[in-house]
């Protein structure tokens, strides 16, 4: 089977296809980066600018499913500028997939497309399931969430299966998340942020590559929380870091007017939390190797002897 990937370069997009193709599937990727173009038996590189509507239509010869990982970091300052940046890379690039699809009548059956747990609201009481329709977004996230899953809908009219995964906080050794959790408590300046109350919902990144994959050999369609079964709040997660790390959490928590202050609205991305359920992968048969926190993290930040 050939896969074509988009953000194959990404954290999750590499992980995911060095993942693939132990499993024996052909990989093809889309890249905006001439330089990261390469070629071999099953594993080849092809460019696409969104940006400019160019791209090698030779990436979906013999193309069945495509994992679609686009979109620029929501990890940065929301500015005007920015805030069009993440929103244009997750619509203009699916909109030019779906363009060359129908243009050229490759006979491509499945669509499966990252998305993110920020579509549901904030709530400390709320267990959000994928019967979740969040119909009125207050807030950016929330929005180009919304958006973002409306556009990869639209490949339903190219009669392709249309799956939708709504990724949690992933947890990696190679960057990302826990990597900024982890660094400011190494130097004892890590601290619960906000109350400390709100849900975090995480997935390890094994995890993660493995709901792609589960989903990629099944004829399942719609949408999926890519969580781990057990959320904790930001309190406990760093609590739970820095004893793993065998360090003090030494600091008060940082006041939200502080984050509100310093993040403005962005500051939603550490002050507000939702509990996600993975019910629903797991009555589908899908196992977790890393249900619980402590056990991912002994994975990722290994102890030193």
């Amino acid at each position: 089977m050939t896969v074509l990937v988009t953000g194959a370069t990404g954290l999750v997009g590499k992980e995911l296809v060095k993942s693939l193709l132990n499993d024996g599937f052909h990989v093809n990727y889309l890249t905006t980066r001439k330089s990261k173009i390469e070629q071999s038996k099953n594993h080849t590189g092809f460019y696409w600018n969104p940006e400019s509507g160019e791209i090698d239509k030779s990436a979906f010869i013999g193309v069945s499913t495509i994992i679609n990982l686009a979109g620029s970091s929501i990890a940065q300052f929301w500015n005007k500028k920015n805030k069009k940046s993440i929103l244009d890379s997750r619509i203009k690039s699916l909109r030019l997939i779906y363009k060359s699809i129908k243009e050229n009548k490759f006979e491509v059956k499945k669509l499966i497309s990252a998305s993110a747990i920020g579509i549901y609201p904030n709530s400390l009481n709320e267990i959000y399931t994928e019967d979740y329709h969040n119909e009125s977004p207050t807030n950016f996230l929330q929005e180009v969430t919304k958006l973002w899953e409306q556009e990869a809908d639209v490949f339903q009219d190219l009669d392709m299966d249309v799956v939708k995964v709504r990724i949690g906080l992933v947890l990696s050794k190679k960057g990302g998340v826990l990597e900024k959790l982890t660094t400011p408590i190494k130097y004892y300046l890590g601290s619960p942020l906000g109350t400390g109350s709100q849900w975090q919902s995480w997935i390890h990144i094994t995890d993660l590559v493995n709901v792609f994959k589960f989903l990629v050999t099944k004829n399942f369609t719609g949408i999926f929380n890519a969580v781990a079964p057990n959320p904790i709040s930001n309190s406990l997660l760093t609590y739970t870091i820095a004893n793993h790390i065998s360090k003090k959490v030494l600091l008060p928590k940082v006041p939200s007017f502080v984050l509100k202050l310093i993040l403005n609205e962005m500051s939603i991305l550490v002050l507000e939390g939702q509990n996600v359920s993975s019910e629903k992968l797991e009555k589908l048969d899908f196992v977790f190797k890393y249900n619980h926190l402590e056990p991912a993290l002994q994975n990722l930040l290994p102890k030193k002897k």
